[in-house]
């Protein structure tokens, strides 16, 4: 290694995959691996030419996508300067974003995910900083990732995970809202009968399970790193803790559909709007779903965050969505359209998930231009629900890729080893004590640190 490899995280990191074990689904690594990639490429020699930005989208909602091609045709009508809008799936934006810089024609606007594919492309020099677009507005916590000062992407929404509950079944049952596992136990436990289940938490090994079964492990004051980057889940203060977590979800997995190890994304959804299950994890999307597939259930249908073990804490679970301009000659002109867009189409654009994209300004909770969204104002006590876990100093606001004390590439590579997910199963399933579960997860997130 030379010294500007020496000098360059993406170089080291490159060397790093090459020597260390594999270790899973490393999307991370190969993220690593293609991002040193695309060092060695250098300026590309075609860009864009004539006054036209491409857009490379990861909402692909189609009224998402619609707003973003009205955007683009005022923006056209109003500048002359053409937006093609581009659109993937999200898993598939980085890699997107990759190739199309190592092929020469790089998007010049980008939607990102991972905090960690943001900081390999601003180190790659990749990224223009969009510090100034960011600084006009107060942001809500844990959003922003800041990168020696400077904010490389501009969060356009939150992607939380708390808890929605059958009211209706609470209510014929007699049963209160849980603020202790032992109670969201038995209530799931009361609601299991006659092929009706309490709850459904993804517990295979895939992002929907880390996303939507670890809301009470983070409620509990669970850490995997410490301020310094150091793995601390099996020390003296952890273990117990997270020992504590498996047990309870061994003693949720009766109260769970069959089957919960393939469960991704969608199958929560499809077994709350079935009737199948009295408790899903999601966010906004679950409302806008019932609203369209199971109107009935709507008013039958209350909300809470994921309750820690006694009673005196409450957790989401950590997501977010971003843009990024990148560093193309129509840098300029990407950050002019940034600038007129989140003026001037950015209530557009959130309108087109309505409830789902929960806005990480804290301006606009407080626009009436928001507001007056039919489904925003016939769910304002959610939205109030969703606004406290940006104010309220109570709630825990974790998930495995930002954990320790910034943006960094190590939480990211440990979120991509499913070793929690692997803990879960080994509980659940096999019955393995769980603190030997705990200490097996610990060293495979050793394996990536």
């Amino acid at each position: 290694m030379n010294q500007f490899d020496k000098d360059d995280v993406l170089a080291q990191e490159a060397l790093l995959a090459q020597t260390k074990p594999a270790v899973g689904r490393r999307d991370v690594l190969k993220s690593v691996v293609a991002g040193a990639a695309l060092m060695a490429v250098g300026a590309p020699s075609v860009l864009a030419q004539g006054k036209t930005l491409r857009f490379l989208n990861a909402e692909p909602g189609r009224d998402s996508v619609r707003a973003l091609r009205v955007a683009a045709a005022e923006y056209e009508k109003k500048f002359g300067v053409k937006v093609v809008i581009d659109t993937v799936p999200p898993d598939d934006a980085y890699n997107k974003i990759q190739s199309s810089i190592a092929a020469g024609t790089p998007y010049d606007v980008g939607t990102l995910a991972f905090a960690g594919h943001v900081l390999l492309l601003a180190q790659a020099g990749k990224l223009v900083p969009l510090t100034k677009l960011v600084q006009r507005h107060k942001w809500g916590p844990n959003v922003l990732f800041p990168i020696k000062d400077e904010n490389y992407w501009y969060p356009y929404d939150y992607n939380f995970c708390w808890m929605y509950y059958r009211k209706d079944l609470y209510q014929q049952k007699g049963l209160k809202v849980p603020t202790t596992w032992d109670q969201m136990a038995e209530n799931c436990k009361a609601l299991t009968e006659g092929g009706k289940f309490g709850v459904g938490h993804p517990v295979g090994a895939n992002a929907a399970a880390q996303w939507m079964s670890l809301g009470y492990m983070w409620a509990d004051g669970v850490r995997l790193l410490d301020n310094n980057f150091k793995l601390i889940v099996d020390n003296a203060e952890m273990k117990p803790k997270v020992t504590r977590y498996l047990d309870f979800m061994k003693k949720m997995g009766p109260s769970m559909p069959s089957g919960m190890t393939q469960a991704l994304f969608g199958t929560v959804l499809g077994q709350y709007s079935g009737g199948q299950i009295a408790h899903a994890p999601y966010a906004g999307r679950l409302i806008e779903v019932i609203e369209d597939k199971a109107p009935d259930l709507v008013a039958k249908t209350g909300f809470f965050m994921y309750p820690d073990s006694a009673g005196s804490g409450q957790a989401v679970n950590h997501g977010y969505d971003g843009w990024v301009v990148l560093n193309t000659p129509m840098r300029d002109e990407s950050l002019k359209f940034m600038e007129w867009f989140v003026d001037n189409h950015y209530i557009n654009f959130l309108h087109s998930a309505p409830l789902h994209m929960q806005p990480p300004r804290m301006d606009v909770y407080d626009d009436i231009r928001w507001r007056a969204h039919p489904l925003i104002e016939k769910h304002a006590e959610l939205v109030d629900f969703m606004k406290s876990m940006l104010t309220r100093k109570d709630v825990a606001i974790r998930s495995i890729d930002t954990e320790g004390p910034g943006v960094d590439l190590r939480p990211g590579k440990m979120f991509e080893t499913f070793a929690i997910c692997d803990a879960i199963q080994n509980v659940l399933y096999k019955g393995m004590p769980p603190a030997e579960a705990v200490d097996i997860m610990a060293a495979k997130y050793r394996t990536v640190l």
